[in-house]
This record gives structure tokens, C-alpha cells and sequence, in this order.
């Protein structure tokens, strides 16, 4: 991954991301999707501070089992995308709720096969569904978003099936907690988590709070 990556969403304020028109309607006590936006680290980070969020695994998905480490997914050659699994609470947060803040903080979704300078279909923007009512509502809200011009650019995030989840080493696993000084960490995800401190505070958990939030 390089040093040094552009910061998603930071000029667009929290009013320009509606709610979704159409969101989906869960019962069960817990939900799953799995999402790409380029480095997993920065991404689980962001997601793993929601409230509602019951757990978030990175890993790999879009390709097959035998290429499913790093070093071969760096390659850019595998088809696989750095993803993370998200189970959650659908009675404490939506899969809408989810998608406002993977799409206004945790990463660039007019980027497709890139984060700034993390260029390669493996750091392509992506929500890997299970089932036709997260594709639909997915879809539908990805063209709420266009149609509001929330961004300059149109949104160029792909849908794809989820064949298979696979985890990433342990040493991957909550890496930018672990290594909140590793310069990566430092220039990408923790700008990346001040806005979402600042920009969506009723969302967080509470050891996850600041003082004086300031929302944009």
C-alpha cells in the first residue's frame, strides 16, 4: 500500500448524504455485508467505530480460494478485492445507515480501481451482496446519490455477487488500532476517523466519541 492517499468526503458536508429512500427491513438480530474501498485496514477502521457494528473482518473476496493471501492479491493479478465483513445489528443500524458512511468517509467510491495512490482492481470500490434485496437497495441508493450530485463525479462503485469471504493473516486484523503510528495508518485512516468523529457522532460507539463534536 503506499504512504499517502487522498481523503474521501472531507469537503462533502453530511447534509449532502441523504438517508436512502429505500432501505432494507431487517429482523433477524444480526445482518452481514461485505464491502470494498480500497485498503482494508482504513476501511475496517472506519466501520468497526459505528454503533450497531457487531464485528469487522478483513479479507478477500472476487477471486478463488488458492489466491486468497496477500502477497498474490497485491498483484493486482487474482481478481480479488481487499473487503471487509461487516456483521451487524439491523435494530441499531441499517444497511443504509452502513452505506452513508462507507460512501461520505470511509473511502472515494468515484474511484474504481484505485484509492489515490493504491491503484490496482484489488483496491476497487465494491459491495459483494448475498441476496436480491441488498442488490436492490444498493443499487437504489447508489442512484439516490447520483441523481442528488453529491459528487462531481458519478458514483463508480460495482455490485457483485458474494461467492466467497476469505480472511486476511491475523497480522491484518485490526491493524490500524494495533498501529496507529505506522505512517500508512497515520496519513490515511486516522484523517479517515476524525471525520467520521466529527461528521457523524450520533453513530459512534462510545469509546469511540470525541469531545466537542463538531458535525459538517
Amino acid at each position: 500500500m503506499s504512504d499517502a492517499c487522498n481523503v474521501p468526503g472531507l469537503s462533502v458536508p453530511r447534509s449532502r448524504f441523504p438517508a436512502p429512500e429505500r432501505d432494507l427491513t431487517e429482523t433477524q438480530a444480526e445482518s452481514r455485508i461485505v464491502l470494498a474501498g480500497g485498503c482494508f485496514w482504513c476501511v475496517e477502521a472506519v466501520l468497526v467505530a459505528l454503533e450497531g457494528v457487531i464485528s469487522v473482518e478483513s479479507g478477500y473476496a472476487g477471486g478463488a480460494a488458492d489466491t486468497a493471501n496477500y502477497q498474490a492479491v497485491c498483484s493486482g493479478t487474482t481478481g480479488h478485492a481487499e473487503v471487509v465483513d461487516v456483521h451487524y445489528d439491523p435494530a441499531k443500524i441499517s444497511l443504509g445507515d452502513l452505506l452513508r458512511v462507507f460512501f461520505s468517509v470511509a473511502h472515494d467510491p468515484t474511484q474504481l480501481n484505485r484509492q489515490g495512490n493504491d491503484i490496482g482492481t484489488q483496491y476497487r470500490s465494491a459491495v459483494f451482496f448475498e441476496t436480491d434485496a441488498q442488490k436492490q437497495m444498493v443499487e437504489a441508493y447508489i442512484g439516490q446519490l447520483d441523481a442528488a450530485g453529491v459528487y462531481p463525479d458519478p458514483i463508480a462503485t460495482q455490485l457483485e455477487p458474494l461467492s466467497a469471504f476469505y480472511p486476511a493473516e491475523a497480522n491484518h486484523q485490526n491493524f490500524a488500532a494495533r498501529n496507529p503510528w505506522q505512517p500508512y495508518i497515520m496519513a490515511v485512516a486516522a484523517p479517515k476517523m476524525e471525520k467520521l468523529a466529527s461528521t457523524w457522532p450520533d453513530r459512534l460507539k462510545p469509546e469511540f466519541s470525541q469531545d466537542d463534536p463538531d458535525p459538517s
